[in-house]
């Protein structure tokens, strides 16, 4: 026997034995059920025959049998909620059939050469990531075609635009694998019992729930916690043992091209992520979604690959059949997963409208980066005109670069004759802190305020008219990028940045442009300008305006001009 098979035997054992430990902290919890009820049995037999008779044995006999229907009673009310409790499922972009026939036959046959149920359906994630995903739980209901027993094959939806169809079916080889394993009966309904228990554990804090229910959540939760307790061991061993045995059965299975597919899984995350956090988020923030993510993950990555020499070589994979190939209508399904990232990871109605619209690349950058700079020009003279800072002589009242300029440099002129008010919550009055701390606590108090609207605006969407089940089809609620918060300081000069790129587009000819990796960015003459961030910082941190002048007189941008906001 082969080292690949007794491994596979080994994890497959081990998962079937943890399967079984789970099982049997269910059958312990049902036999503590049943104890009163066994002794009440006894009694009542023992008094029918005469062998326990006398007003002690009476009185025995009736406690125990009145405690033995109180525990049964309240053990199927509680068996009732784990079994009616909804399990989360995953966001997902579903595929039928006929909508990704070639990728369904590429699974199918994958799941035949591992010798393995293929999947019962296959669905999009915009994540990088992929998995098998159990959704036969009774409360789901039957699936229309009946095919109620293989889970659903979940993958990352930016593998199938930046992965060939080669290496996306190594990657998938091990986890379609796991169907194996998942159709254990052990390990299934080990599976099930752990996901009634999870459901029901958070099931009194689910919004959009009547008084009933909330109420029957919160008796059940302790138990369902319990119970969680006893067997989350086993059930992390379980798994365990079935990725194992997953894993040594696809061995076999383009071995060798795998370890080249995991490099390219790497990259595609650090691809997603920088598209989402630099150029997908100013976007959400003004109530645009890109409509094509998974297409830009492509062009990130190929700029990506131009920058950097580890990367050299990624671009002649370009030439070879892309994954998404495998699908009918490529741009309708990024089109759906880039509508579900933008919820996932920002919020927002399941369908496009006035405040919530598509954007096209092509449109990016007069759309959402022009957008962006102006917006955040007029919140910053906004914060200037409430802290009563008067306009630049001979701006004949519009705003301008220099009224900023010369604010930050503490020019008497234009210097702020009024105190900071009540908006700024809690900056300090200028003459106490430099003018650059007063103007960037006036930035960070708006752009708070904006943000919690946004948020109120959010939870709106996500739980009104039914709760999170009624928007998303689960209970999965939006989810946060992980970014670290700004300082007052950076936001400031975000906003000169931007008030500078306004000026640069409205005096010298300069145009909004998209960087793939790093967001909005500045074209002057054709080419991308990463020069102005050292001195906007030596403006706001130091007080510095002559690397910055120096800089505007060098590109032709007048300051004093005013600008257009929005």
């Amino acid at each position: 026997m082969s080292g690949t098979v007794i491994g596979e035997e080994m994890g497959a054992l081990a998962a079937r034995s943890r399967a079984l430990a789970v099982l049997r902290v269910r059958s312990t919890a049902l036999a503590v059920v049943l104890l009163p009820a066994a002794v009440a049995v006894v009694l009542l037999v023992g008094g029918a025959t005469g062998r326990f008779g006398g007003d002690g044995w009476d009185t025995a006999r009736w406690t125990v049998t009145s405690v033995a229907v109180v525990v049964l009673l309240a053990a199927g009310a509680v068996a009732a909620v784990i079994a009616r409790a909804k399990p989360a499922v995953s966001p997902t972009v579903q595929l039928t059939e006929a909508s990704a026939p070639d990728l369904y036959r590429l699974v199918g046959d994958l799941a035949e050469r591992l010798e393995v149920p293929p999947p019962s359906a296959i669905a999009l994630t915009p994540d990088c990531d992929s998995w098998l995903e159990d959704r036969t739980h009774p409360a789901h209901g039957p699936r229309a075609d009946g095919r109620d027993d293989a889970p659903v094959l979940v993958i990352g939806s930016p593998f199938l635009w930046w992965m060939r169809v080669a290496e996306l079916r190594a990657v998938l080889a091990p986890v379609v694998a796991g169907t194996g394993p998942s159709a254990h009966p052990d390990i299934a309904a080990a599976r099930r019992f752990v996901r009634g228990l999870d459901a029901a554990a958070g099931l009194s804090a689910k919004p959009g729930l009547g008084p009933v229910r909330r109420i029957a959540g919160t008796l059940v939760r302790p138990v369902a916690r319990l119970l969680l307790r006893a067997c989350r061991g086993h059930a992390g061993e379980m798994e365990r043992g079935v990725a194992a045995a997953a894993s040594e059965r696809a061995q076999a299975v383009d071995y060798g091209l795998r370890i080249v597919a995991q490099e390219q899984v790497g990259l595609a995350y650090a691809g997603w992520d920088r598209l989402l956090t630099r150029v997908a988020l100013p976007a959400w923030r003004m109530g645009r979604w890109p409509s094509r993510l998974d297409a830009g993950v492509v062009s990130a990555l190929t700029e990506l690959s131009r920058r950097d020499r580890l990367a050299e070589g990624f671009t002649s994979r370009l030439g070879e059949r892309p994954a998404c190939d495998l699908l009918e209508e490529p741009g309708a399904v990024d089109e759906a997963a880039s509508l579900l990232a933008a919820r996932l990871f920002h919020g927002g109605p399941a369908e496009a409208g006035p405040d919530w619209s598509p954007v096209d690349w092509q449109r990016y950058p007069e759309e959402v980066v022009d957008r962006k700079w102006r917006t955040e020009a007029a919140r910053l003279h906004r914060v200037l005109d409430t802290m009563g800072v008067r306009r630049a002589p001979g701006a004949a009242g519009g705003p301008t670069l220099a009224r900023v300029v010369e604010h930050l440099t503490g020019d008497p002129e234009p210097a702020a004759d009024l105190p900071v008010d009540d908006a700024l919550d809690g900056a300090a009055d200028p003459t106490t802190r430099t003018r650059g701390d007063a103007l960037a606590a006036g930035i960070s108090a708006d752009v708070s305020r904006a943000e919690a609207a946004r948020e109120r605006s959010t939870d709106h969407h996500v739980t009104g008219g039914g709760g999170a089940e009624a928007v998303w089809g689960c209970d999965a609620l939006p989810l946060v990028l992980l970014q670290p918060p700004r300082t007052s300081r950076e936001l400031l000069a975000d906003h000169v940045t931007a008030m500078v790129c306004c000026a640069a587009v409205d005096t010298a000819g300069a145009t909004p442009g998209m960087d793939w990796l790093d967001g909005p960015a500045l074209l002057i003459g054709g080419e991308r300008r990463t020069d102005l961030a050292a001195r906007v910082l030596s403006l706001v941190e130091d007080g510095d305006p002559e690397p910055l002048r120096a800089w505007l007189a060098t590109t032709g941008v007048r300051a004093e001009k005013p600008v257009r906001l929005v």
